[in-house]
Formats: structure tokens, sequence, C-alpha cells
């Protein structure tokens, strides 16, 4: 779960959720839900992340970014470890994804912990906005129910496999609350972005 607040005694500005992506800390999510921090000119914006390891116990780290791409809603935040043995996700595949198959949102919606929603595929290959303004192709649609704080976290198939981002949902008019047409970004997707945000914390377009 991601807590970005000003300082320690500020209100909390916006959660969201992300997911373990290996061993030295590094955690994914959507880069809409740490943009404030992004784009902090002050240095008064943090972000907390609570997170539990692989023997069951409960920690926070303060959350660092290095790197985000607007372009596919993705960020990486580095978190400090030192003490604690954590497991990463085990990585799916979406390109031999189908429709009807099931799938499984995690995530924190409205700040309610370790919220797990079951769904189907309900479609492939869909576009949907990007924050800055271009358009994210090949994004997975599913009936799985995504609630604001579900952003950021993982789309999981039946073996346990993350096959996407949680990142945007249609909502009912004035309620705030899925629709059930919710989008995730294809993991095939994130493996082809993300190295290059740890490494050079920005995406492989703006290098060259």
């Amino acid at each position: 779960m991601l807590d970005e607040d000003e300082d320690a005694d500020a209100k909390v500005q916006g959660t969201g959720s992300g997911f373990i992506w290996d061993q030295f800390g590094h955690v994914v999510t959507n880069y809409h839900v740490v943009a404030k921090l992004a784009t902090d000119t002050s240095g008064l914006q943090r972000c907390k992340v609570f997170l539990v390891d692989a023997k069951g116990n409960s920690f926070y780290s303060e959350g660092k970014i290095i790197g985000f791409d607007p372009a596919y809603d993705l960020a990486v935040l580095k978190i400090d470890v030192d003490g604690h043995e954590i497991r990463p996700v085990v990585l799916g595949q979406s390109n031999k994804l189908h429709v009807g198959q099931s799938c499984f949102a995690i995530g924190n919606p409205y700040g309610y912990e370790n919220t797990l929603t079951t769904g189907v595929v309900s479609g492939l290959g869909r576009e949907i906005p990007s924050p800055n303004g271009g358009a994210i192709k090949g994004a997975i649609q599913t009936d799985a129910d995504i609630n604001a704080g579900n952003s950021g976290g993982p789309l999981i198939d039946s073996y346990g496999h993350v096959i996407g981002v949680n990142t945007a949902t249609f909502t009912r008019k004035g309620s705030g609350m899925s629709s059930g047409v919710n989008f995730a970004i294809p993991i095939d997707t994130v493996l082809r972005t993300v190295p290059y945000l740890i490494v050079y914390g920005t995406p492989y377009s703006n290098r060259f």
C-alpha cells in the first residue's frame, strides 16, 4: 500500500497499490499514484510504502522515486529492505491471454488493505488514456472490481502470475465506484519498460 503525504504531521494526500519487483526493494506502481511526488519541487512530499515481508511481518519504508514513464502510467520506487526478506512477484505473460479466463486484482480499495477481487479477462488490445495525454495501447479489460486505491496493484492469473498493472476504471457517474469496465497495463509492456526505469530513471524512448 502506498500513502503519499506532505510530512509526518500532514494529512494523507492519496493512496494506491504496488508490488515488489525484485529483492533489491524496487516497487512498481502507476505514475498517477505518485505524480505529486514525482513533480514536487518543494521537497515536502513523502511516500510511505506499507508491505509484508516473506515471514509475514508488516513494516513500512519511505519510497523514493527512481524512474517514471507517464506514457505508460508506470513508476518505480525504491525502498529500504535491510533486515527484511522480501518476496518479489512472479511474472506471467500477457500475449497469451484469452477472453474469458479468470483473473484477480489485488490492492487497497478505499484503504482496505490486501483486498482481492475476482473476474475474467473481458477484452484485449484496448486503448486507454495515459497521464501525458497520449494513449496506452494493448490494455487488458477486466470486470474484476478496481476502485480507488487499487491503482498500481497487480492483476494476476489463476497461477498467481502477474499479467498486468491495474490502472484505470470507468466509474458510475457521481458514485466513484467501478462500473465493471476496468483496465490493466499488460505485463509484457511493463517488462519492456521497468528495467530501463530502474537503470536509467527514464523510459527507453527518451534515451534516443
